[in-house]
């Protein structure tokens, strides 16, 4: 599969109209790169363990749409994706496919922004068109996740086999597809061990930010009698669904919301405030600040708070915030330069 990439040069401000145009004449799935600061809200709703670098805000933004293109060189514009597939070009939703040249498309996209342009600054507004090797969009970064090993715990992708006389107590088959990380993270390590450490037979356990469902999903092979995940992206419904299945959990032991646990009280009822004996959270320190009252709220007398995505720097950060609303900080255990910090209320 061949895809045409146009390229758009322009800037922050025109972002969004350029994208909101484009997408009138059948471009959708625009990929941005700019270096405009993240705010808290970005850095609260970013789904990875560690955030991005970005430079300095010079103004100057890049806009890249992705079109597949036929043997001919023909833009195949329009038609459902597939089943399972991404969406990172054009797509009709009337289901019909339309074949373009490269030319009439270019010419088109040049239109829409000289007639931005009669309004707004938008930069240098060129377009450089390229033409991509062959790629599978969603499987190629499989090849860069392989078998790897936490103390007893063989974390293995569902597409390979478990070796042979494997002797490790537990195997967790897992596909974190492309929107969560696989576990093998310093922090999710960390959790991992903590879990364990923690747990007691038949214990109820609430993980915030559960994304691919690695956290519950162990917990529960430790013995954990239900878990609660919560997550505020959309695409860890089918992924926590698909992870419980490949590894034969018992759905009716792992229920998952999405929505903020933090600020919507019917969420908070729905999970069962003051019902957890274990309540983890693996995000970053200045979210887990925020999130800790909740989790206070949430814990039985003498449930235990795993957080982790903390770099060692501050560490203060989320002791202060536990000590203040009430824990008792039992742990602090570090790997590389994170760290993970236990409370006890």
């Amino acid at each position: 599969m061949k895809w045409v990439r146009f390229r758009i040069k322009t800037n922050t401000e025109a972002e969004d109209i350029i994208i909101s145009d484009l997408y009138d004449i059948g471009l959708e799935g625009a990929q941005i790169e700019d270096n405009v600061p993240l705010s808290p809200l970005d850095k609260e709703q970013m789904f990875v363990d560690i955030l991005p670098e970005t430079g300095n805000d010079d103004g100057n933004a890049f806009l890249n749409f992705f079109v597949e293109c036929d043997d001919d060189g023909m833009l195949l514009m329009g038609g459902e994706p597939a089943e399972g597939t991404m969406t990172i070009g054009a797509v009709n939703t009337a289901g019909d496919i339309e074949k373009k040249s490269r030319e009439d498309l270019l010419a088109e996209i040049n239109e829409v922004l000289e007639d931005i342009c009669s309004y707004m600054d938008i930069g240098e507004g060129s377009v450089e068109v390229t033409e991509t090797e062959d790629i599978d969009w969603l499987n190629n970064w499989k090849k860069f996740f392989k078998p790897f090993e936490v103390d007893d715990i063989l974390v293995i992708p569902t597409w390979e086999e478990v070796p042979e006389g494997d002797t490790h107590k537990y195997v967790l088959h897992i596909d974190p597809g492309t929107a969560f990380g696989t576990g093998m993270h310093d922090t999710t390590q960390l959790c991992i061990r903590n879990i364990r450490k923690f747990m007691k037979k038949d214990a109820k356990l609430l993980d915030i930010g559960t994304g691919s469902g690695i956290l519950a999903i162990l917990a529960l092979m430790f013995g954990a009698g239900c878990a609660f995940g919560t997550d505020l992206d959309p695409c860890a419904l089918p992924a926590v669904e698909e992870n419980i299945k490949n590894n034969n959990i018992d759905p009716s032991s792992f229920e998952m919301e999405i929505g903020n646990i933090v600020t919507e009280e019917s969420l908070k009822e729905k999970a069962g405030v003051g019902s957890y004996d274990i309540v983890v959270a693996n995000i970053l320190a200045e979210v887990l600040v925020g999130i800790t009252p909740t989790a206070y709220e949430m814990l039985k007398e003498g449930g235990v708070y795993v957080t982790s995505g903390i770099l060692r720097e501050k560490e203060d950060l989320v002791t202060d915030a536990m000590k203040k609303i009430g824990f008792k900080v039992k742990a602090i255990n570090r790997q590389g330069e994170w760290s993970s910090v236990v409370g006890i209320k």
